[in-house]
C-alpha cells in the first residue's frame, strides 16, 4: 500500500450544501461563503446515508494513519486540490503517574503538537487552504496568536497561494518567525487577536484578500472535527467519558461535537458522548462566564491577559456554539490562573516526561482542579488535548556553570 494512497486515490463526495449554524439556511457548496446572511459560521453538510453505504469501519482501518483516511466526511471533492504537508494521526500518550498521584481515573494526552507546523491549528488551515485552492483564492489572511498563523503560512505557500498575517505585537518571537519563513507577510498589532481581526475583515473589499479568521469561512471546523473523528476510533469507537479542550475560538470544541454526530449518523459510535469541558485562563474567560451566567453569546472579555496566548481570545465569532455543545455534553467551562498553567507545565514536564504547551498545560490544571472539586468523577477516563509543541513556548533559563579546567566533584554533581 502506498503511504500517499489517502492522498492519491479517488474517492467520492458527499458534500450537498452549508448550513448557517443560527438559522439552518442552507447556502450552495462550491461557491466561496464566508458567514452566513445572519452573521454566523456556515457547517458542512454530507449526504451521510451515502457515508454509511461508501464507508465500514474495516475499510477505514485499512487505509494510512493520516488526517485525509477521513476523505468521505471531508469537503475536498478532488484529490488534486488536497495540499498536504504529513497529516499524522496524533497519538494518545498514558499519564500514569499523575493519574495515581490523584487517585484518579485513567488520563491521556491527545498530543497535536506532532503535526506539521507543531500544532492542531494545522488541520483547520489543511482544509481551509485546500478548499481555497479548490475555489480559486488567490490571497488569504488572518489574525493570529502564532500558531494558526504558522500554519497557514506553511499550506498557502505549498498551495501558491499568498498570505498575510497580522498578530498581537507580543506574539511569542517563534511564531512570528516561523510565519515569517514559512512565507507569509507578518504584521505586529499593537493590539489583541480581536483588533487584528478587524484590520483583515476590513481589509476584504480594499486589498481584496480572503477572510480565514476563525470560524470566518466553513472549512476550518471541518479539519479540526477530524480530532473527534481520530478519537473515536482510538478508542475503538468507544468515546472516553471526559474532554478537557482549551478554548479561545472554539473549533475543535464545536467541530468535535459535529464529528459525534456524523460518527452516530453513520454507525460507527452509539449515542454516549463524552462531557466536554471548555478550559479558559481567568484573565480572559468569556465563555466560562457566559456559561456560568446560562447565557448563549458570550461579550468581548475587556483586558483580556494570559501566558497561554493561544486561548487569548477576547470575543468568539462562535460564541454560541461552544456553550451548546459544553451544555448538550453536560459539560462545564472552567478557567484557570496563570500561575496554575505555569505549575501544570512544570509538573507534567518533571513527572512524565512530557513538556506540554502552555494551552495543553490548562487543561491539566482544569483537570485537577475539577478533580479536587468534584466536578468529575475519580473514575473517569479523561482527555486532555495538548494543542502544540511545548518546544514553540518561551521557557525558563536553565543549567549551571561547570569549570572543566578545576577539579571536578563528580560524587556531588
Amino acid at each position: 500500500m502506498q503511504h500517499d494512497d489517502n492522498l492519491t486515490a479517488d474517492r467520492d463526495s458527499f458534500v450537498t450544501h452549508l448550513e448557517c449554524s443560527y438559522t439552518g439556511e442552507h447556502y450552495p457548496a462550491d461557491q466561496i461563503h464566508n458567514l452566513s446572511k445572519a452573521g454566523k459560521p456556515l457547517l458542512v453538510r454530507y449526504d451521510l446515508a451515502g457515508v454509511k453505504r461508501a464507508l465500514s469501519k474495516d475499510i477505514l482501518a485499512a487505509r494510512p494513519a493520516d488526517l485525509w483516511r477521513y476523505r468521505e466526511l471531508l469537503p475536498v471533492r478532488d484529490k488534486a486540490n488536497i495540499v498536504s504537508l504529513g497529516e499524522a494521526m496524533t497519538p494518545l500518550i498514558a499519564m500514569p503517574k499523575l493519574s495515581r498521584k490523584l487517585n484518579a481515573g485513567e488520563l491521556l494526552v491527545k498530543d497535536e503538537g506532532r503535526l506539521p507546523t507543531g500544532s492542531f491549528k494545522a488541520r483547520g488551515l489543511v482544509m481551509a487552504v485546500s478548499m481555497a485552492k479548490a475555489l480559486g483564492i488567490k490571497h488569504m489572511a488572518m489574525p493570529t496568536n502564532g500558531n494558526a498563523g504558522a500554519a497557514l503560512a506553511a499550506y498557502a505557500s505549498s498551495a501558491g497561494i499568498k498570505s498575510t498575517i497580522f498578530c498581537p505585537e507580543d506574539t511569542p518571537e517563534v511564531n512570528v518567525s516561523e510565519i515569517a519563513l514559512q512565507g507569509a507577510t507578518v504584521y505586529r498589532v499593537n493590539g489583541l487577536i480581536d483588533d487584528c481581526g478587524k484590520i483583515v475583515g476590513e481589509g476584504k473589499a480594499k486589498a481584496g484578500w480572503f477572510d480565514t479568521s476563525t470560524l470566518n469561512e466553513p472549512y476550518r471546523i471541518e479539519g479540526k472535527k477530524t480530532m473527534g473523528l481520530e478519537l473515536a476510533e482510538q478508542f475503538g469507537w468507544e468515546l472516553p467519558d471526559v474532554i478537557f479542550y482549551p478554548t479561545g475560538g472554539g473549533t475543535g470544541l464545536i467541530g468535535m461535537w459535529k464529528a459525534f454526530a456524523e460518527l452516530e449518523a453513520i454507525g460507527f459510535i452509539g449515542p454516549k458522548r463524552p462531557r466536554m469541558i471548555a478550559v479558559q485562563a481567568t484573565g480572559c474567560a468569556p465563555i466560562v462566564r457566559a456559561f456560568d451566567a446560562g447565557e448563549e453569546h458570550a461579550p468581548r472579555f475587556e483586558n483580556a491577559h494570559t501566558i497561554a496566548s493561544g486561548i487569548r481570545v477576547p470575543q468568539a465569532v462562535g460564541d454560541f456554539l461552544i456553550p451548546r455543545a459544553v451544555r448538550a455534553s453536560n459539560g462545564f467551562a472552567i478557567a484557570v490562573t496563570d500561575e496554575a498553567i505555569d505549575a501544570a507545565r512544570d509538573e507534567v514536564a518533571r513527572d512524565e516526561g512530557f513538556l506540554m504547551c502552555l494551552e495543553g498545560a490548562a487543561t491539566y490544571a482544569a483537570w485537577k482542579q475539577s478533580i479536587a472539586e468534584g466536578r468529575i468523577a475519580r473514575t473517569d477516563r479523561s482527555v486532555l488535548f495538548n494543542c502544540a509543541s511545548g518546544l514553540k513556548y518561551p521557557m525558563p533559563k536553565a543549567g549551571r556553570p561547570l569549570d572543566r579546567h578545576k577539579p571536578i566533584e563528580h560524587a556531588s554533581l
